[in-house]
């Protein structure tokens, strides 16, 4: 999922408890002074099982020392593009909706990160039969709507057929693709209903093309959240969801701010996943990371009541923040699953030598400089992150043994194509130190032959803009971490050809007859060990074709102030756990 635009990886047809993320790199001991950087590569694994029916029973284990009440405020660059859950693809978007959106299923947090997945309006996780194409799911009782009124059968159909809509552009498709007849389903707007949905009393059952031991997982994503059909506003309802968690939104000034307040119709007694401890939230936006970096550091007023969904601690104040030992206590850092990459838009840039100049050239370690050092990200070579299974090391283009790039090596491939002075247009996000790291990349490039042009996209309609078939640009700023446990949530969603599209995320319009060929094929291997081999395998095909340049795998250190409690990191969503924070008295 980009920015990262998602989470985890199981194989097709793999048993739930063989799943694995990354584990849990919270500041806790290290942070007393300790000057150790986490390691991607050497990042520990661990289980995300599936729940049983009393893990999904609510309600959320209590926080230890947690308190109620008190306002929660957030430091961030950018307001959301989306709120309705059918176009959520970012992770940014998923976060801030944690807190009001439900689903079938969803990830339960301990203490420190790991997480269960567990039924969140459903009973337990779900019932599979016909070794993974049928799955039923069964309603829990007293689940309300933010006016009071019941979670309907209704209501759970229409948020799947909705799905099928034709404004609905920007979120998963994993759902649409797999329900029988899908493929000519529009939608429930012209009172027609999709035969692969039942409904008996409060189970839904859907009815799937293939075996899909991982729907579970995949129901738990926050493009899977619940919506009122009475309320479904249709494209409007991207701006104001409706609650059927702790929280409601009160209100909204697009591109400043965003209040969320009590919903008195939650019962925690039907919610396992998220506690509700404070009053109120307030999400500020329009903060570049050295404000905000700035304010944490001063901790004063409101903001010691602060956290970021985003903002991380900015680059110009990493070595201040991480080598002190009374900052650091209040900094979470956390190995992340996902990996910041350029794709290369196919369409534009069909030669594949110029492609693989791009690589050779590429600044790798002038752009982590940039983004604050060794603490932030280490340097990429692949496409999958090193927590990811299935990943493979290895290095097409000198990133390990060459990390400032290789110019020579570069211009002679264009040469030999043809095309020294081939115009680039590259774009990427507006912030300050994007407009650095961009300029590093010019450089680079025109040291190697090419032409560059860099154009700023706005933050908030980034993704959008990218996902534009004729969107004008020939390499843009992307990342993605798995959907939920599994290789084919990478391959399938990013370079399938078969996921080319406006809204799609196959950003680099990648559709190569062989790739696709192996994404179909390791999809369908049971084995986990031999499912692994193969997405990694799929890696290296994509990187010998040069579709993409892999930056880094990332690092996170988010910074808060000083009376905000239990910071810790959900790893079924790859973002701080607003529902296990607290404001300390």
């Amino acid at each position: 999922m980009s920015f990262s635009r998602r989470n985890f990886l199981i194989a097709t047809g793999v048993a739930a408890a063989s799943t694995t993320v990354l584990s849990a790199c919270s500041s806790g001991d290290d942070s007393k002074g300790s000057s150790k950087v986490p390691s991607v590569s050497t990042a520990k694994t661990m289980n995300i099982p599936v729940g049983t029916k009393a893990d999904s029973t609510g309600p959320a284990p209590e926080v230890a020392g947690a308190v109620k009440g008190g306002t929660v405020y957030s430091l961030d660059q950018f307001d959301m593009d989306h709120l309705d859950p059918a176009q959520i693809y970012v992770s940014t978007e998923g976060a801030i909706t944690r807190p009001i959106l439900r689903g079938l299923t969803g990830y339960k947090v301990d203490d420190k990160g790991g997480a269960t997945l567990v039924g969140d309006v459903a009973t337990d996780a779900g019932t599979m039969k016909d070794g993974g194409k049928t799955w039923s799911f069964t309603i829990k009782d007293g689940i309300k709507w933010e006016d009071g009124t019941e979670l309907s059968m209704d209501d759970v159909r229409h948020t799947f057929e909705r799905l099928f809509a034709s404004f609905v552009t920007e979120g998963p498709r994993y759902v649409q693709q797999w329900l029988v007849g899908g493929d000519k389903y529009k939608g429930p707007y012209d009172g027609k209903k999709l035969s692969s949905i039942e409904i008996s009393g409060k189970t839904i059952t859907f009815t799937l093309t293939e075996a899909r031991t991982d729907f579970n997982y995949t129901l738990g994503m926050p493009g899977y959240g619940l919506v009122n059909k009475k309320k479904d506003t249709k494209e409007k309802y991207d701006k104001r969801p409706y609650s059927l968690g702790p929280y409601k939104i009160d209100s909204r000034s697009i591109g400043k701010s965003m209040t969320y307040v009590r919903n008195e119709h939650w019962d925690a007694a039907t919610d396992s996943i998220r506690n509700a401890y404070p009053d109120k939230y307030i999400f500020q936006f329009g903060f570049q990371p050295v404000a905000s970096t700035d304010r944490y550091i001063a901790d004063k007023g409101n903001d010691q009541y602060a956290m970021s969904i985003f903002n991380e601690v900015a680059a110009e104040r990493t070595a201040q923040v991480l080598t002190n030992a009374k900052l650091k206590q209040r900094v979470l850092t956390q190995v992340d699953t996902v990996t910041y990459y350029w794709p290369i838009n196919m369409t534009r840039v069909k030669d594949v030598k110029v492609r693989q100049a791009i690589n050779w050239a590429w600044p790798h370690q002038q752009l982590q400089t940039i983004r604050g050092g060794a603490s932030t990200s280490e340097l990429a070579s692949t496409i999958l992150s090193p927590v990811t299974p299935g990943y493979k090391k290895f290095d097409l283009y000198g990133v390990t043994t060459k990390p400032g790039g290789d110019p020579v090596k570069a211009k002679a491939l264009l040469k030999e194509a043809g095309k020294v002075g081939q115009k680039l247009v590259i774009a990427y996000q507006q912030s300050d130190n994007a407009v650095k790291q961009a300029v590093a990349i010019k450089n680079a490039l025109e040291a190697a032959g090419f032409q560059v042009v860099n154009q700023q996209v706005d933050k908030t309609t980034f993704y959008t803009q990218i996902g534009k078939i004729d969107n004008g640009y020939d390499l843009f700023a992307a990342g993605w971490s798995p959907d939920w446990p599994n290789g084919y949530s990478v391959f399938y969603p990013c370079w399938s050809g078969k996921n080319i599209g406006d809204g799609r995320s196959n950003y680099a319009q990648l559709n190569d007859p062989s790739v696709n060929k192996a994404i179909d094929a390791a999809a369908k291997i049971a084995d986990v060990e031999e499912a692994n081999k193969a997405w990694g395998a799929i890696d290296k095909q994509i990187m010998e074709l040069a579709a993409v340049v892999p930056d880094y795998h990332s690092i996170r250190n988010w910074m808060y102030g000083s009376k905000i409690g239990n910071v810790v990191y959900d790893a079924g969503n790859t973002c701080v756990a607003l529902c296990k924070l607290y404001v300390k008295k």
